[in-house]
């Protein structure tokens, strides 16, 4: 017996060796794997990430070539490169069609242009519609009226050839149409915006009309028998006889002339119009002039007459 416990001793013992021995394989701790294996996983792991290209597509012929993969940004199709031969096209055959509208300068036409030219004859202006002026004569835009044909005079030194019939000027409107040459035009307005306005100011909310007494008429000097031909007759003058404010009230030169407030006024606007105008009569000129300013274009060698 005793024998026999030695024996099962000894035999315990190398059965426990051998467990000992198998321990650090069976323990928790993973087993460290071969460097080939680690690269068998990674081409694993990328290949699970990444979809293979499919059998016969370019990717793979590029892949395999070794070549750089194309960009992002897909080329043209061939019908987009051929746009812009296209739109050339288009354009020239829009220009083609723009050319074609007006209709050449026919031979007979030009013959006809130079006989007039040659027999000196003039055309009237061109009526506001068709020039586009919206109602401006004497290209100037802040004297508004329209032209008038040409006035034959009754008796020698009278007549307008070049006349325009005014309405309003630099924003004052006329009591009525007052018919005149764009020189006396362009003078009255001058005067009406260095002139008038500045000497009314805001009085009565500033000036509204011009009332006029007489613009072209066919007559002597001062309506007298036997006088030179008028200034009148040949569309260079204009008479006013008062100004009226934006309130209503009229400033009459009759009445306001000796004035104390309205005067100075008037003689403010008399004073102001030797300059735009040749010729300047008032209440202080003569008793034919007495209720109203005479205003004409008329020069003189010694310049303006004032009076």
């Amino acid at each position: 017996m005793r024998t026999l416990g030695a024996a099962g001793l000894v035999l315990a013992l190398l059965i426990g060796g051998a467990a000992q021995a198998e321990a650090p394989e069976k323990s928790l701790q993973p087993k460290a794997r071969p460097v080939h294996a680690a690269a068998t996983d990674t081409a694993s792991e990328a290949t699970h990430r990444h979809p293979q290209a499919r059998p016969g597509s370019t990717a793979v012929k590029v892949i395999a070539s070794g070549a750089a993969l194309p960009g992002r940004r897909p080329e043209p199709r061939p019908h987009a490169a051929q746009r812009p031969a296209e739109i050339v096209q288009v354009a020239a055959s829009a220009a083609a069609v723009t050319r074609s509208i007006r209709p050449e300068e026919r031979p007979e036409n030009l013959r006809r242009l130079v006989t007039v030219s040659a027999s000196g004859f003039r055309t009237q202006p061109l009526p506001e519609a068709i020039t586009g002026r919206k109602g401006s004569v004497c290209g100037d835009p802040a004297i508004k009226g329209e032209t008038i044909a040409p006035i034959a005079g009754r008796v020698k030194g009278c007549g307008l050839e070049d006349g325009v019939k005014v309405t309003s000027v630099a924003g004052v409107a006329l009591s009525t149409p007052a018919i005149m040459d764009c020189t006396t035009a362009g003078a009255l307005r001058s005067w009406v915006e260095s002139g008038v306005k500045p000497a009314v100011g805001r009085l009565g909310g500033g000036v509204a009309k011009l009332q006029v007494a007489s613009s072209y008429v066919c007559r002597p000097r001062n309506n007298q028998k036997g006088e030179k031909v008028s200034e009148h007759g040949r569309g260079r003058a204009i008479d006013i006889s008062a100004i009226v404010l934006e309130n209503g009230v009229a400033i009459t030169v009759l009445k306001g002339w000796g004035d104390g407030q309205h005067g100075k006024v008037l003689k403010s606007m008399h004073k102001a119009a030797c300059g735009p105008f040749g010729t300047v009569l008032g209440p202080a000129a003569n008793a034919f002039h007495r209720d109203h300013l005479h205003l004409d274009t008329a020069r003189y060698r010694g310049g303006s007459f004032c009076r």
